[in-house]
């Protein structure tokens, strides 16, 4: 969102971590057919959950009033629930609280989403279409494996997240991503 053509047409920001969950999202998106552009809906990545505050400032009540919308990994629900508090969305905010303000927490965090969705063997497959197998047999391949994985190199996760998500099935979706980009 950084035209003022950009936010004139947005009517919703989802705010995520950082550009893998934006691409994730985008993708999950066309592959569900709606035109988030067209709709007014912008993903913005914030450059880490401690950006959270800033960006609900901006876009949120007490900024451009839009409708905001999110997701985050575990680790930083706790920041993501503070900052919506001190925006003036809520106080004692439980979990089920901050999914009615339409902020989604992933379990670990995407990738740990998007692996379990998928299965080791098909996630497998998409680092093997982008020529990474080999760099990928040098970890023990499960779950915890693969999540690692996708953090040992920098641009890997932003460079998988939408693949990942292409690879998905539809009707297994993560919880998370289905339900942030149901809300907006």
């Amino acid at each position: 969102m950084a035209t003022t053509a950009e936010t004139s047409r947005a009517r919703t920001a989802v705010l995520v971590e950082g550009v893998s969950d934006q691409l994730a999202l985008e993708a999950l998106a066309r592959r569900r057919g709606r035109n988030l552009e067209a709709e007014g809906v912008f993903i913005v990545p914030m450059g880490g959950a401690t950006n959270i505050g800033t960006f609900l400032n901006r876009f949120g009540p007490q900024g451009l009033d839009l409708k905001v919308a999110g997701l985050c990994d575990v680790g930083e629900e706790g920041e993501f629930r503070r900052g919506l508090e001190r925006a003036g969305l809520g106080s004692n905010l439980t979990r089920a609280d901050m999914e009615r303000l339409g902020f989604y927490v992933c379990v670990a965090d995407l990738e740990d989403e998007l692996i379990r969705a998928l299965g080791v063997a098909t996630v497998e497959r998409v680092i093997e279409a982008q020529g990474e197998l080999e760099a990928l047999r040098t970890f023990q391949t499960n779950e915890e494996q693969l999540r690692r994985f996708f953090g040992t190199h920098r641009g890997r996760k932003i460079q998988s997240a939408a693949l990942l998500v292409d690879a998905l099935d539809l009707e297994r979706v993560p919880r998370p991503l289905d339900a942030v980009l149901a809300y907006v």
